[in-house]
């Protein structure tokens, strides 16, 4: 397994800095490192992982915000590109994860990781050939955890049967900051909604940046009751209602239309982490999903 640092400077210059344990195989323009065994061993390793083979990353901005050609690129200091949902690693240890901004708190701009698309920039989302928006502003920096993947050809059992979405998962980070595009956080899980959208299941993990002050007072979902109160319904409601003024029926939730705790969202990440590592394995077929 890798260990990993993440800095950003002012300047919004990510660098990242890995230390590999162990020799790992490079099959592409990344390194994996995939569990083996049972089970038991499975539990005890938890995740698979890669690595990023060079320390220094950037955010490069190609375009205009708010336009069609508009891309957040992640690069080498060589300017070679590399993916933020392949090659930024997952698992930082004792519990801690990469969160990639992709839509600042208090903005309505639908930024996302175009997951089709050679290294798989951040870009806005279209619709029918328009950018999109939400129609109203999201009030928690919201992104991704890398090296993760809602499988759509896996039925979860414990949510209506519902089929994963075909992204990685949705962090909605609840800290006081205000990220911007690109930016890598450290943050700690602390709950999970079991969102459906249209039939698919799109988990949100509900995370808090290891830098807010509050960090060190939330460990798990009791704390988040306690220190940030109200925050877990609000964030339900924004995400059921949010398509319902462009004529959408509201999002529904699985696990009885409540938050589940921090163990629930951790095994969250370890299954989408198994079926990203199958996916750029090439386990799965991964269809029009870019694995570069």
């Amino acid at each position: 397994m890798a260990a990993a640092t993440v800095r950003v400077s002012a300047n919004n210059t990510i660098t990242a800095s890995l230390i590999s344990k162990s020799p790992l195989q490079k099959p592409s323009i990344f390194n994996l490192c995939f569990r083996n065994g049972g089970a038991a061993a499975q539990r005890r390793r938890l995740f698979s992982c890669s690595a990023i083979y060079n320390p220094q990353i950037q955010i490069k901005q190609h375009g205009q915000p708010e336009t069609l050609d508009y891309r957040v690129f992640f690069a080498e200091d060589s300017g070679k590109k590399v993916s933020p949902w392949h090659d930024i690693p997952l698992h930082l240890g004792d519990g801690v994860f990469n969160f990639i901004a992709e839509i600042p708190k208090e903005s309505s701009a639908k930024m996302e990781v175009a997951t089709d698309e050679q290294y798989t920039p951040i870009k806005q989302d279209t619709k029918k050939g328009k950018l999109r928006y939400y129609p109203y502003n999201i009030h928690w920096n919201y992104g991704l955890l890398p090296q993760t993947w809602e499988d759509p050809s896996l039925a979860n059992a414990e949510v209506e049967g519902a089929f994963g979405d075909n992204d990685p998962v949705d962090v909605v980070e609840i800290g006081e900051s205000r990220a911007k595009i690109g930016q890598v956080l450290k943050v700690k899980p602390l709950a999970a909604l079991a969102m459906i959208d249209e039939g698919e299941l799109d988990w949100k993990i509900v995370a808090i940046s290891l830098d807010d002050p509050q960090a060190s007072l939330v460990n798990d979902i009791d704390d988040v009751e306690k220190h940030f109160p109200g925050t877990l319904t609000a964030i339900r409601n924004w995400f059921r209602d949010y398509k319902i003024p462009d004529g959408k029926p509201a999002n529904k939730f699985g696990l009885g239309n409540k938050p589940a705790n921090k163990d629930y969202a951790l095994k969250v990440i370890m299954e989408t982490n198994e079926s990203w590592a199958k996916l750029v394995k090439r386990s799965i077929p991964a269809g029009d999903l870019s694995l570069i």
